[in-house]
């Protein structure tokens, strides 16, 4: 044993005095080896080993760990450990030594951020006040602040428009026949249907954004009597159709229309899909009995057969169906043709009020600028006010220009018209903008699962300290809190992974690029970064000076020339 052993298990030395003396004996572990905010608090574990013959029978210690920054002092929990005569309830240490574990955290303070984590100790021999203060032990620096690097203006979402500038379109009429005839009669030319018909295929004509893009002529027969009969009816009924509609659009001088490059004919001597879809659309007696037929038999003529055996009901269908589908259909197919990009900008710089919801919103998403994205969502609500994408959107615009006040007004606008997924999101980045994190959880959670969700609420769990919660949320998005996040849960390689196929040119992405440079020890990665991101923002060059991740270069002459 040795003489400052002896020294202290007998009554004839001050153990003390000799404690505070041997205090260099004890070993100290801390985890992490420099401090690191996490959330809003700093963790620390420390792991105390007493040698054998050091520790007093009747002592007890004070242990209080405490960061230092010059004249400021922030103390973890108060912890105690006692030699195996006190009768207390601390954690007993042996006279053949023994060890602790201590566990605590304190609320960060930024002017901590820069710091020393030393330990008080403070040792009473039999209950004796006043006791003994040790010296000061220091036990690791800090603080890591990487944490506070998380970019929390959040992703908006814009409500999507429904603009289509190519819109098919089609107009038809039907010429009836009498059964077993294939003659136009006077009172089918004449009606108003056919009138109709006319003046859309003229207007479509005269009309710029209206393009033709076929013709198509179906003439028909009903599914009663031989098949002979009516394929010749059907093939009649197709020639006298088309003789009258190409008079008809000739004298309406649109007879383009039914040019032969634009003109399909079609023959079908026994409409039975007509006559199907008929029949399910009617109320006849013993519909669900002639459907029945329809599906068991595939030859026509028995299926004929088959249906006038059902007297009753071939009354009905004789009177009500077969008349409907002796025709000849007449379909002309369009495409409308919306505002190109370059008109609807256009129409919007001269006069957007003459410009569709649809054409507004639209013309929101032809611009990366800012300011025109506000001007024209601006627009867009004045003009629209009733439609909640418009607010939204307006919403949107100003908080990606940072107006947060204004755009939370209107977007409780938007709310009001309709509290969907989209405004919901939206009102969470401007709960989360406002600090208020609980209010901001529960607006994304209730968002739905879009990118621009998960990648908000992994920007709170980063800002709650849930690193791995936020990893989960990220995925596999290429942004620089998804790196942020790998970065403080240690995965370095995977960090630089993501930074490197970030598109942004920011000067955070260069820092966070410094920061796996430094914990790497890799100085080309740490310097070629840190300057970049130096020279791009006075704000991080001045971060860069108290960093803790650079603790190990501060002496070092090319990082001191860079953030000089």
């Amino acid at each position: 044993m040795s003489a400052l052993a002896v020294c202290i298990l007998f009554s004839g030395c001050n153990p003390l005095k000799n404690m505070k003396k041997g205090a260099e004996t004890v070993k100290y572990t801390v985890n992490p080896p420099v401090l690191e905010l996490v959330g809003d608090q700093v963790n620390v574990s420390i792991n105390g080993s007493y040698p054998a013959g050091y520790f007093n029978k009747k002592v007890v210690l004070t242990l209080t760990p405490t960061l230092v920054s010059g004249n400021n002092e922030l103390s973890f929990d108060v912890y105690k450990v006692q030699g195996e005569s006190v009768k207390e309830n601390n954690k007993e240490i042996k006279v053949d030594g023994g060890s602790f574990n201590y566990s605590s955290k304190v609320a960060y303070k930024p002017e901590f951020q820069v710091s020393e984590l030393m330990l008080r100790i403070t040792g009473v021999h039999k209950g004796k006040q006043p006791g003994l203060d040790f010296d000061p032990y220091k036990l690791a620096d800090g603080i890591i602040t990487t944490c506070l690097l998380v970019e929390k203006n959040g992703k908006a979402t814009y409500a999507s428009d429904k603009y289509v500038r190519i819109t098919p379109d089609s107009y038809e009429a039907d010429i009836k026949y009498v059964i077993q005839q294939s003659d136009v009669r006077t009172s089918e030319t004449k009606k108003a249907e056919i009138s109709a018909f006319t003046e859309a295929v003229k207007a479509a004509a005269a009309n710029d954004r209206i393009n033709f893009t076929g013709t198509q002529l179906s003439a028909y027969a009903s599914p009663d009597g031989p098949y002979e009969l009516n394929d010749k009816l059907a093939n009649s009924r197709q020639k006298t159709g088309n003789d009258f509609f190409v008079k008809n659009f000739k004298t309406a001088k649109v007879e383009d229309v039914v040019k032969s490059e634009l003109l399909k004919t079609v023959v079908t001597p026994e409409d039975w899909e007509g006559f199907k879809k008929l029949m399910e659309q009617s109320n006849i007696r013993d519909k669900e009995l002639v459907l029945r037929v329809l599906s068991m038999y595939s030859d026509s003529q028995v299926r004929d057969r088959e249906i006038h055996n059902l007297a009753a009901a071939f009354e009905e269908i004789k009177d009500k169906i077969l008349p409907q589908l002796r025709r000849t259909k007449m379909t002309v197919n369009v495409e409308l043709v919306g505002r190109s990009d370059q008109e609807i900008n256009a129409q919007f710089d001269s006069d957007p009020s003459k410009l569709s919801v649809e054409e507004i919103l639209y013309a929101g998403t032809l611009t990366q600028d800012a300011n025109r994205k506000l001007s024209i969502y601006q627009a867009a609500a004045r003009y629209y006010p009733s439609d909640y994408r418009t607010k939204n959107n307006l919403g949107a615009a100003l908080l990606n220009l940072g107006r947060t006040s204004e755009a939370k007004t209107a977007l409780n606008d938007a709310k009001n018209i309709n509290n969907n997924e989209i405004v919901k999101n939206n009102l969470g980045i401007v709960a989360l903008r406002e600090g208020n994190l609980a209010a901001a959880e529960e607006l994304l959670t209730a968002a739905g699962s879009s990118d621009e969700v998960k990648f908000n609420l992994g920007t709170i769990k980063i800002i709650q300290g849930a690193y791995a919660d936020a990893i989960s949320y990220f995925g596999n998005q290429v942004e620089v809190n998804a790196a942020l996040a790998k970065l403080l849960t240690k995965q370095n390689d995977a960090a630089l992974s993501t930074l490197n196929s970030v598109k942004s040119d920011d000067a955070l992405v260069y820092y966070l690029k410094a920061i796996v440079g430094a914990r790497t020890q890799n100085n080309d990665l740490l310097m070629n970064n840190l300057r970049t991101a130096s020279q791009k923002s006075a704000a991080l060059k001045a971060n860069a000076k108290t960093d803790a991740e650079f603790g190990k270069y501060f002496q070092d002459n090319t990082f001191k020339s860079i953030v000089q």
